[in-house]
């Protein structure tokens, strides 16, 4: 398939000659005469490479890549300058620009330039791809992202995972809690022994102390013979407590008994069983809030709490979310046997804006789906459920851009607003715009500048 190139360009004479030249070598293209159609259109149509004149009206190239490359961060952007000065170029190029022309532009440098960067964009998939493997090799076990909020959690498992520490996990349902616990314990002194995962949640109360602690031979209905614990089993290696908010109060007093002896008792048992295991645990509850209502020992809560991890959901991590989508794609691709490269640049944008309440396993799920449906060698919308593709169909927005501008910014502040308790300082830093700006936005969107708790 011929790439798509947008031409954006101020002069008419200049943008007509390089889009006659491209079309005669097979490539697609479409024109803008200045930097905010240029945005507009990468915002609208599924664009390769753009081919930009630095000086623009309106919006300049610098600005164009800035903005443009976070629209649709498949895109490539080859830099025009009539300013042969290095700065420019390489101001360019530390803005994520693949390559830069000087003008006036031979057309064979042109057709030079776009070749190598095809055979480029096709190293650059494959490399995608090796570092998911590799990052997965390494230890990390399939934690992907290069987020400033998935930088966090990878330092702070650095960190840990060379102590005896126990450690919470807290996130919500999808966020890979159980990834992080395996990544501490392959960096750990305890690597090479075993990792044993158990959800609290998910066995029974009558059988969970068994389970975890093992029984005598006939100390209750069905004990036929005698069994070892998780904690023995575990013995030497990490046992991961995941949905530790479920686990009864009863046996919450022994679990801590456990941790701070190093031994236990079986079911019937009357000797107690040595054992050296570190303790992850993980929950998508509040366990400090159930400290509070009586739900979860106190003394509990802080011995597993030394280190906390709190992970953040998908959507406080949307620059991941190509990395993630593509590192999907290769997986069942490979487990399908289809020679899938990646995802188009529209489809990546219905990704991108797509509300993940189910987290990273949601988009696992997504991208799955994707692959069954998709025939040629690139994901394309076709291939999305509905309910994907219902963010880009949304039609909540009135039709005057300026009034759909407005209630964008409302909504968007009102969501904020929530996620910090209406702290208008850390809203104001999240939206990255100063306080008083804040308060003047809120005034003019009729958004209340004082909370209900403010008020009374």
């Amino acid at each position: 398939m011929a790439l798509k190139i947008l031409i954006a360009d101020d002069e008419k004479a200049i943008r007509e000659s390089i889009k006659i030249v491209l079309e005669e070598e097979g490539y697609s293209t479409v024109t803008a005469p200045d930097g905010k159609e240029a945005l507009d259109i990468l915002a609208s149509e599924n664009i390769d490479v753009v081919i930009s004149d630095i000086k623009m009206p309106v919006i300049d190239g610098i600005e164009l890549l800035d903005k443009g490359s976070k629209i649709s961060p498949d895109t490539f952007f080859i830099i025009m300058t009539a300013y042969a000065s290095v700065h420019t170029a390489i101001e360019a190029l530390r803005n994520g620009a693949f390559d830069y022309l000087i003008k006036p532009v031979e057309f064979d440098d042109i057709i030079i330039r776009l070749k190598r960067l095809t055979n480029f964009r096709k190293l650059e998939l494959e490399n995608k791809f090796l570092r998911t493997r590799i990052s997965a090799q390494t230890g990390y076990h399939n934690i992907i992202g290069e987020s400033k909020a998935i930088k966090n959690v990878y330092s702070l498992v650095e960190k840990v995972a060379v102590t005896n520490s126990n450690v919470l996990i807290s996130g919500k349902s999808g966020t890979g809690k159980e990834l992080v616990a395996k990544a501490i314990h392959n960096n750990s002194k305890r690597k090479d022994n075993i990792f044993l995962p158990v959800n609290c949640g998910a066995i029974s109360e009558n059988l969970i102390e068994s389970e975890l602690f093992g029984h005598k031979k006939g100390s209750f209905t069905g004990a036929i013979e005698e069994k070892a614990g998780l904690f023995k089993v575990a013995d030497g290696g990490t046992l991961f407590l995941d949905e530790i908010g479920d686990l009864p109060l009863n046996l919450q007093v022994k679990l801590l008994r456990a941790i701070e002896d190093r031994k236990f008792l079986p079911v019937g048992g009357t000797k107690p069983v040595s054992t050296d295991v570190r303790i992850i645990a993980a929950t998508n509850q509040d366990l400090f809030e159930k400290t509070k209502t009586g739900l979860f020992r106190e003394d509990l809560f802080y011995r597993l709490n030394v280190v906390e991890i709190k992970l953040p959901d998908l959507n406080e991590r949307i620059d991941d979310i190509p990395l993630l989508a593509n590192h999907f794609v290769e997986k069942y691709s490979v487990e399908m046997g289809k020679k899938i490269i990646g995802i188009d640049n529209e489809t990546m944008k219905i990704l991108v804006a797509h509300n993940w309440r189910g987290g990273v396993r949601e988009l696992e799920n997504v991208i799955e789906r994707a692959v069954i449906f998709t025939d040629g060698d690139k994901i394309i919308e076709s291939s999305l459920s509905e309910h994907i593709k219902e963010d880009k169909n949304f039609t909540g927005f009135p039709e005057p851009l300026k009034d759909a501008v407005k209630l964008f910014e409302k909504e968007h502040i009102l969501k904020i607003s929530k996620k910090y308790d209406s702290d208008k300082d850390k809203i104001s830093s999240a939206l990255e715009i100063g306080l008083s700006s804040l308060y003047r936005k809120m005034e003019e969107l009729g958004i209340p500048t004082k909370s209900p708790k403010e008020n009374q």
